[in-house]
């Protein structure tokens, strides 16, 4: 019977497509990966990663093994959770990866109730972008993560959370007046602030607008929500952002906030968490809590798009 150490270090290196970078993240040498594996596929009987100088990469027979492991994998961390958990109330630590626009206006109501209903757990809240909250979840760093939707890389399991419509957001002394729906076609010439290339939303954001005929005549690259907002604000630029962080402005109108339509454009987000490690029992609870305030959040933006 292979060990759960060899298991839990053949899936490390699967995922990270390196021995070094599995020892790095298992807190352990290379040559002690590269021979628990070895040990692995002579006791299996079969190459399970063939190897590089440079990486590794699975065979079919590594494939297969893989998708068995991490289920494995999470079901024993699981029944250690659930034994430990027996008449006992919520503890611990929850560790939360969360994009900008949740932060702003979901995450210190949900603190708030969660802190009430479990005082015994102390949230820990990363705020980033999807590309660095995915590395933290790879690396054991966070419990769980929302994101927008986005293809999983190795080792990492998402599920749909909610949808929330993109929208324009402008002064409100501007030329788009609030709730108005604004089609694709009279966006032209506009002044436009982006997050960075490397926020999952740039590319949606840049081929929507492309595929359906408006125009850019400006771009600034800002990846601070707070930053953004306030620049809208004070000046003639503009910005699509999600609704899910656009209630204030759409209940005290301090901002223009448009529908976009022909066609509608949605964002998708999802819950992150790492294949072989379900969230614990608190994370779950937590993310209960901030997924309600979201839906909330979600009803005040659908009555106004």
């Amino acid at each position: 019977m292979p060990s759960l150490t060899a298991i839990r270090l053949f899936a490390a290196a699967y995922e990270e497509r390196s021995f070094s970078r599995a020892a790095e993240r298992e807190h352990t040498t290379q040559p002690a990966v590269s021979q628990r594996i070895r040990a692995l596929e002579e006791e299996l009987g079969v190459r399970l990663l063939d190897r590089s100088p440079s990486q590794v990469s699975p065979t079919a027979a590594g494939d297969a093994y893989y998708r068995r492991a991490i289920d494995l994998l999470a079901t024993l961390e699981q029944a250690g959770r659930d034994a430990r958990s027996v008449g006992n109330a919520l503890s611990g630590e929850v560790r939360v990866g969360l994009m900008p626009s949740l932060t702003r206006c979901c995450l210190a109501p949900a603190l708030a109730a969660f802190g009430e209903r479990h005082p015994r757990v102390t949230p820990k809240v990363t705020e980033a972008y999807s590309g660095v909250l995915t590395d933290l979840l790879r690396a054991g760093e966070l419990d769980f993560a929302i994101v927008p939707a986005f293809d999983a890389p190795v080792g990492i399991r998402s599920r749909f959370l909610t949808r929330t419509p993109e929208l324009l957001v402008s002064r409100p002394d501007g030329r788009w007046p609030a709730g108005q729906p604004v089609d694709a076609a009279r966006l032209r010439e506009l002044r436009l602030m982006v997050p960075a290339p490397l926020n999952t939303r740039r590319e949606r954001i840049e081929q929507w607008l492309a595929s359906n005929g408006a125009t850019v005549a400006q771009r600034l690259e800002l990846d601070s929500m707070y930053g953004t907002l306030d620049m809208i604000g004070r000046s003639d630029w503009v910005a699509i952002l999600p609704g899910v962080m656009l209630a204030p402005e759409i209940a005290d109108g301090s901002l223009s906030v448009c529908p976009l339509r022909a066609p509608p454009f949605t964002l998708d987000l999802v819950v992150i968490e790492a294949a072989r490690r379900p969230p614990p029992a608190a994370a779950e609870a937590f993310l209960a809590e901030l997924a309600a305030l979201i839906e909330a959040s979600g009803s005040v933006v659908e009555r106004a798009a």
